[in-house]
């Protein structure tokens, strides 16, 4: 989901904007998975008329990735726009870029497949595997359980609201932020409810979270991420910001600062995420939706597991969306959607499926903020591309 609120009005005064860097074409080549699809798949056309009309609007590039499992086609990959406008690269379905928080799925399974073995239980305080150090000043972070963090209904304030860290990261977008410097914007700060008495999406949980899973497997999140998920799945077009924090052959992104289209290249802005599980995926539509296929077909985690991860709570604030474990399920106009998706600075992706349909559907942009959101992330548009793929 997308809860940045960082205005991108104030960057122009507040530090140097970075300029477009000179990339070699070939640094964007990459190939098509042999099982995927593009101009032969029955609904090319459709599918690839849909990123035209977005590209149309002003966003710099859009991937996307349907899948029915219904039928034998296969999955439909497609893109359209540019990776690199400064050195006019189109962009390519199988090229990388940044997922931001759809990496809280991950977190999720990769916990719910450690209560599957007995190392921990969801309805044990989390606070039983995090040092003193990162619970330390949390108000809610000693008493919540690992459920409450996984929902987001610990309660716990999101450091990304935090006025003082905006401010912060506008004045240093190239910054590399480590877990416990970002801990420290919600140290002090007052919880928004009791743990387990409503729900609201905070980052903080799944800096949290990341700690978790180091503690019960000794080693840093990303490598469980690999052995767990990444390797299993061949997801051959995904790895984490930490080991490689801005990959030569990542597309460009860029944000529309002052909503007239007019983008910025902001590819090497903000290092918030590198380094904690509640960001700092790279990845493709693709390979998102080779993973959320192996998530709602329980091939990664068991029948239990996926009961728990789909026990949705409701929102007081939003009545269209319910919260599940590392999953949403959002209420559209075509059905429910099961869904996750995320941002970085310059770059949103989002992965769903839709249940009533046996659809997957998978995209990924390198633009936001300004007018670029209104096209690719609100609810609107994801109700606009759910009726393009389903007509």
């Amino acid at each position: 989901m997308v809860f940045i609120l960082i205005a991108p009005v104030f960057i122009m005064t507040t530090c140097a904007v970075v300029e477009d860097e000179i990339v070699a074409i070939a640094t964007y080549v990459c190939e098509i998975p042999p099982e995927a699809k593009n101009l032969d798949h029955p609904n090319h056309a459709k599918y690839q008329a849909l990123l035209d009309e977005i590209v149309a609007q002003g966003v710099p590039g859009i991937m996307m990735t349907v899948y029915n499992q219904a039928d034998a086609d296969g999955p439909w990959v497609g893109s359209g726009g540019k990776a690199d406008l400064k050195n006019r690269v189109d962009l390519k379905p199988c090229n990388i870029t940044r997922v931001g928080s759809t990496v809280k799925m991950l977190t999720a399974v990769t916990l719910l497949q450690l209560v599957e073995e007995g190392k921990l239980t969801l309805d044990e305080k989390a606070a039983v595997y995090l040092s003193d150090q990162s619970t330390r000043d949390i108000e809610n972070a000693k008493t919540a359980t690992i459920r409450h963090l996984l929902q987001h209904s610990s309660g716990i304030y999101n450091y990304i609201q935090s006025a003082r860290f905006q401010t912060a990261s506008l004045n240093d977008l190239t910054k590399e932020w480590k877990p416990q410097e970002l801990l420290d914007y919600a140290r002090g700060r007052k919880a928004n409810f009791s743990p387990g008495t409503d729900v609201d999406y905070s980052n903080t949980n799944y800096i949290l979270l990341g700690e978790v899973i180091e503690k019960v497997e000794g080693k840093p999140f990303y490598v469980v991420f690999q052995e767990r998920i990444f390797h299993p799945l061949n997801l051959s077009f995904t790895s984490f910001a930490a080991v490689d924090p801005v990959p030569d052959n990542i597309i460009r992104g860029y944000i529309d600062l002052y909503g007239k289209l007019e983008v910025t290249d902001a590819t090497h802005f903000s290092g918030w995420d590198y380094y904690t599980a509640d960001g700092g995926l790279i990845s493709n539509p693709y390979d998102l939706q080779l993973f959320l296929r192996a998530v709602i077909n329980r091939e990664i985690i068991s029948d239990l597991s996926f009961a728990e991860m789909t026990e949705w709570v409701s929102s007081s604030s939003n009545k269209d969306i319910f919260y599940g474990l590392g999953m949403f399920k959002m209420v559209t106009k075509f059905g429910d959607a099961y869904m996750h998706s995320g941002d970085a600075i310059g770059y949103y992706a989002s992965m769903l499926y839709l249940p009533e349909h046996e659809i997957y559907i998978s995209w990924a942009v390198n633009g936001n903020y300004g007018k670029i959101d209104e096209f690719t992330q609100s609810k609107k548009a994801i109700e606009f591309i759910i009726k393009k793929v389903l007509e």
